[in-house]
């Protein structure tokens, strides 16, 4: 889906933006954007600019070490960034606000804008998925392409129940749990984690468990919708209801 279609005469691929001086290697920066210091990786030198937005508790490296090291780096100019409160976007402490997707796709997009990419596309797993939708929704002119995996539109209390299940996270596997131990000590992990399942589980008591489904209908540019049939946190109902209202999403 991401593929850069090259003109018939291939011209050479000229990089736009701060791309110029990043090649194969992966710089790691910060940037101010809405009033705190977000943390981004950034590699390649392709015309067509993607950012890789992790999901709950993630950061870019945690999330997205393989896509950062292997994508390809003569399509694509490739942007990881850490969301606030998460990763090395600390400070702030992460807060759960009922409007933070709305807060995370802002600052994303403005993220991107900062680093003067004129239009982009977003790789969204879990909670970036959502976020991602959101920007896809309310910048339309910005974003190219979109990829979403593993993400929901809508909270039921099924997915409270499910959510609730991985509140304690001295009950998560090792491999799981390691990483994110390591990256911000036991004690932000646990306090965090719990803050996210409290803070996702509001959107149950909104109508029909809404996050974003009124906005799906706005996402104009190309979709395509990823789900893990043996996903453990997000049933596959929710995959089928994104496809169902974002028009020719496949």
């Amino acid at each position: 889906l991401l593929q850069v279609q090259p003109p018939a005469r291939a011209a050479p691929l000229t990089a736009r933006g701060p791309a110029a001086c990043y090649g194969t290697s992966i710089t790691s920066a910060k940037i101010q954007v809405n009033g705190v210091h977000l943390h981004y990786q950034q590699t390649g030198e392709g015309s067509h600019a993607v950012l890789l937005l992790p999901g709950m508790l993630g950061s870019g490296q945690t999330d997205f070490g393989p896509q950062l090291k292997s994508m390809n780096k003569q399509l694509f100019t490739v942007v990881a960034w850490d969301p606030r409160g998460y990763g090395k976007s600390i400070p702030p402490s992460r807060d759960f606000p009922p409007d933070f997707f709305e807060r995370d796709a802002k600052d994303a997009v403005d993220l991107m804008q900062a680093l003067k990419f004129k239009k982009f596309s977003l790789l969204g797993w879990s909670d970036g998925g959502i976020t991602a939708l959101i920007a896809a929704a309310r910048y339309p002119n910005l974003i190219h392409k979109l990829v979403v995996w593993g993400a929901n539109a809508s909270v039921t209390q099924e997915d409270v129940r499910i959510y609730n299940g991985i509140r304690d996270v001295s009950k998560w596997s090792e491999k799981v749990k390691k990483p994110l131990e390591e990256l911000y000590g036991h004690k932000y992990f646990a306090e965090t984690c719990e803050a996210w399942v409290d803070g996702i589980s509001r959107f149950a008591e909104n109508s029909d468990g809404n996050i974003c489904q009124q906005l799906l209908p706005d996402i104009k540019c190309p979709t395509f919708i990823i789900h893990g049939e043996k996903d453990p946190l997000v049933p596959q109902a929710h995959a089928e209801y994104i496809h169902k209202h974002i028009k020719g999403s496949r």
